[in-house]
């Protein structure tokens, strides 16, 4: 039986790539593709593939929050960060969110494929070139508090940080603009943040957004 592959990233000649080098090999099938991470989610109710590979820095619903809600609603799926960051913050927020591999956009084919095949015996693959950053990480002392915001308040803070107003987020998410202002009270208020400029610091900070992509 074929490993059946999601594409999940927002740059069309990217995802025809990926396309390319997954369909030289005879073991495994490209079965859809998404330009977000929302379409992401849907497509993965949709069609249950066994592996998605991941980009990490997309509008609306990045990387992580998409693979947090995915893994959630589809625990035999397993997630393949690839993704041309490799700060400790989005590699790790992939793993907790519940990713099995990630890889850097710089790899070559033939380690592509080899995290395909690794993650789909449940197996967790990581890149060589940043493994040391969880070796780090575990060996670290640091113990600083870390502020914990909600799936939702993420996925609002994301939006705020990209401009977009309380009346576009709300339906965006189906929500009313004063549930959003709410949000947005909640947020800054749990953060001891007072301005949209701190809100779009700590968004590109903690990797919610990306100056680069």
């Amino acid at each position: 039986m074929k490993i059946k592959i999601l594409l999940v990233d927002d740059h069309q000649i990217l995802r025809d790539g990926i396309r390319n080098v997954i369909e030289k090999n005879a073991s495994m099938e490209v079965i859809g593709e998404a330009k977000d991470g929302r379409e992401a989610i849907k497509l993965c109710k949709q069609l249950k593939p066994n592996v998605v590979i991941m980009d990490i820095a997309m509008e609306g619903l990045n990387g992580v929050e998409s693979t947090s809600r995915i893994v959630q609603e589809n625990p035999e799926t397993k997630v393949i960060a690839l993704s041309m960051h490799s700060n400790k913050r989005f590699v790790l927020g992939m793993f907790k969110a519940g990713a099995y591999g990630y890889l850097l956009k710089d790899c070559d084919s033939e380690e592509l494929i080899k995290a395909i095949k690794t993650v789909s015996i449940n197996q967790k693959y990581i890149a060589q070139n940043i493994s040391g950053i969880i070796l780090t990480e575990l060996i670290s002392t640091n113990n600083e508090e870390e502020v914990t915001l909600t799936s939702r308040e993420k996925e609002i803070l994301q939006l705020i940080a990209e401009g977009k107003s309380s009346k576009d987020i709300g339906e965006i998410l189906f929500l009313s603009p004063k549930t959003v202002d709410a949000h947005r009270k909640n947020i800054m208020d749990k953060l001891e943040l007072h301005s949209l400029p701190e809100l779009t610091k700590y968004a590109l900070r903690t990797g919610l957004i990306s100056l680069d992509k």
